[in-house]
């Protein structure tokens, strides 16, 4: 390691070993220190690097010296990726939707730390114990194609009319957080799991067939290749920008209001992590007010603090856009204990 180097002093030389013996010790060696790898869900990167992830990433870099890796997928699909690396851990700090980040905490994947300005974060948006906090809240919504539909869908029926054959499309559920979501508010609106996998078996003559990821659904949609897909407001407000013919909806019951629920991007520091200490940097920087104050600017997403209070042209557009949908909140606990029977339940129903 040292053999480049000039002879050293006797003093240098204690220095040297002092150096080497600490990286023994579980930090960080010289080598990699300036890096932290984060799993995370997809939709907080922009699709040309003008996302929140890619101004926050750039800002803490700038600031710490630190770099950040970045490796991106579903929310199932990451959690999976974290818990089979767990004898060798490579994830320094990973961002699920719910209840990807129950399941996350439930396998012993994720050690308790608390960012700074955690405090400013609702109680419903993180764990008790310190194990994730939300950093970009965000609603569970869908999207269509504006040009295309000269009446847009309004409620869950009207998507199993045969002009939507092969129009329809929804990430996996249980691969993916916004595909899980799907049958989280099936099981609401139709009240309760069998009426939700009897709609959702019916679904199925029109819907495309899997997809791992739901941010590569909004493109296709913006082509009129499909008609109507899954999303989330942050994810698909971003996308939006480059893509004109998208338009964000509620699917409503016959007869009754649209409804949607919080599905914020959790993150929480990774049990075992590699850099443990750079990972409670970045997550300290993702919750400070200045990036807090970008998550509507930039990224098209709520802010994660209730002492943040976004004014920006995209906050107010975002705040007319949730008017009259009623929120509900999802039993998290529950679906973390179920999760695995509702999703061999809607394999069952679909035949997936």
């Amino acid at each position: 390691m040292h053999a480049h180097l000039k002879p050293l002093t006797a003093t240098a030389t204690g220095l040297a070993l002092a150096v080497t013996l600490t990286g023994c010790g579980g930090t960080s060696t010289a080598s990699d220190e300036k890096v932290v790898t984060v799993y995370s869900a997809d939709g907080l990167k922009g699709e040309k690097g003008d996302g929140w992830y890619d101004r926050v990433f750039q800002d803490f870099e700038k600031e710490t010296g630190i770099k950040v890796k970045y490796v991106e997928g579903g929310s199932g699909e990451m959690v999976q990726r974290a818990a089979r690396e767990k004898s060798n851990t490579q994830a320094d700090v990973l961002v699920t939707l719910p209840p990807f980040i129950q399941q996350a905490d439930s396998k012993g994947l994720l050690q308790s730390y608390r960012p700074r300005g955690a405090d400013r974060v609702d109680g419903a948006d993180k764990s008790g114990d310190g194990k994730w906090t939300s950093v970009v809240n965000n609603y569970f919504g869908f999207v269509h194609n504006r040009k295309e539909l000269k009446t847009p869908p309004t409620t869950w029926e009207e998507l199993l009319d045969p002009k939507y054959r092969d129009k329809v499309q929804y990430s996996t559920p249980g691969v993916a957080g916004d595909g899980t979501a799907v049958v989280i508010k099936a099981m609401h609106d139709f009240g309760g799991r069998e009426p939700a996998m009897e709609y959702l078996k019916k679904l199925q003559a029109n819907n495309v067939g899997p997809s791992s990821s739901t941010s590569k659904l909004a493109p296709k949609v913006d082509k009129g290749e499909i008609l109507v897909a899954n999303g989330d407001v942050q994810m698909n407000f971003a996308q939006a920008k480059s893509m004109p013919n998208l338009a964000i909806w509620f699917p409503a019951r016959q007869g009754g209001r649209p409804t949607t629920f919080a599905l914020p991007y959790a993150a929480g520091l990774v049990e075992g992590a590699p850099h443990t200490a750079n990972g409670r940097k970045l997550l300290d920087f993702m919750l400070a007010e200045r990036a807090q104050r970008q998550v509507s600017e930039i990224g098209g997403g709520f802010p994660a603090r209730n002492d943040v209070r976004a004014t920006d042209a995209n906050a107010v557009a975002l705040a007319r856009l949730m008017e009259g949908v009623d929120v509900f909140e999802p039993d998290w606990a529950d679906i973390d204990k179920n999760l695995k029977t509702y999703i061999d339940a809607w394999k069952a129903a679909t035949g997936s």
